[in-house]
């Protein structure tokens, strides 16, 4: 336990760092988690169980360390793996070591990675997990159930301008591929909803602001772009061979909303 603690002080001070040096907080980390696998760190009732408690505590932020490191590191496996064994220490050892300040910090990153990788069932069945008064008011919580609403209402534009105020810097990783999956489902939106669209038009569309952002883009779809600055879709084979009947498909709208009304 000694040698254990010794590298613990040993990465506390590498992480504290800013910037902390990530492949030296890797190796510690490494050095870690082989450690740790050696102790008897479950709880007990007997004599041990003060050692236990701290030995619980002591893996508990060492993990909590290792999924803030797998961000920096762009390791999403090594994410989801860390992410996995910290839970246990939040639900299943919390009358034993109390409540982590990160707990929740590190909760809301993993809804905002489900997010980011369009996992909507994993992401409700994260947030089934938690309190009502806690998703309702807790300021790493919040923000991402905020999110996800935005996307079911097809609000992307609050996606956007979500991006330059998350609860933590950490955050910031996640909510840039959240940004490039909803571009994606913009642009595929686009694709089936014009022949032809501006340049400037569907740079405004999906956000962006300089030209060379949304010819990377187009050329990342396989977008072609015309002579004239206009995209074309209409060599694709995913358009429609025929027009949707807009006059019928409005009449039913409206018929359906007179029967709602009156229902009401």
């Amino acid at each position: 336990m000694a040698s254990v603690e010794t590298l613990y002080k040993e990465l506390t001070v590498e992480w504290s760092k800013r910037p902390a040096n990530l492949v030296k907080c890797g190796q510690l980390l490494d050095q870690l988690k082989v450690a740790l696998v050696k102790l008897a760190f479950l709880p007990t009732d007997g004599a041990d169980a003060q050692n236990s408690k701290k030995q619980l505590l002591l893996a508990r932020s060492v993990l909590e360390i290792a999924v803030e490191h797998s961000v920096l590191k762009k390791e999403l496996q090594a994410f989801e793996r860390y992410m996995s064994q910290l839970k246990c220490y939040y639900y299943d050892y919390a009358k034993i070591i109390g409540e982590s300040d990160c707990k929740y910090k590190l909760l809301g990153l993993n809804l905002l990675y489900l997010l980011s990788e369009n996992r909507v069932s994993d992401f409700h069945t994260e947030l089934e997990l938690l309190s009502v008064d806690i998703i309702q008011n807790n300021q790493f919580i919040r923000p991402i159930l905020a999110l996800e609403q935005y996307i079911m209402e097809g609000r992307y534009n609050k996606i956007f301008q979500a991006n330059s105020s998350m609860p933590a810097e950490i955050y910031n990783y996640f909510m840039d591929l959240l940004v490039e999956t909803v571009r994606d489902e913009i642009g595929a939106c686009i694709e089936m909803s014009y022949e032809k669209i501006s340049a400037k038009e569907a740079a405004k569309r999906l956000n962006l602001r300089l030209p060379e952002e949304m010819k990377a883009f187009g050329e990342k779809r396989h977008w072609k772009l015309e002579s004239n600055g206009n995209y074309s879709f209409t060599d694709r084979s995913i358009k429609p061979k025929e027009l949707l009947p807009s006059e019928e498909l409005a009449e039913q709208v409206l018929s359906y909303a007179r029967d709602l009304e009156m229902i009401v």
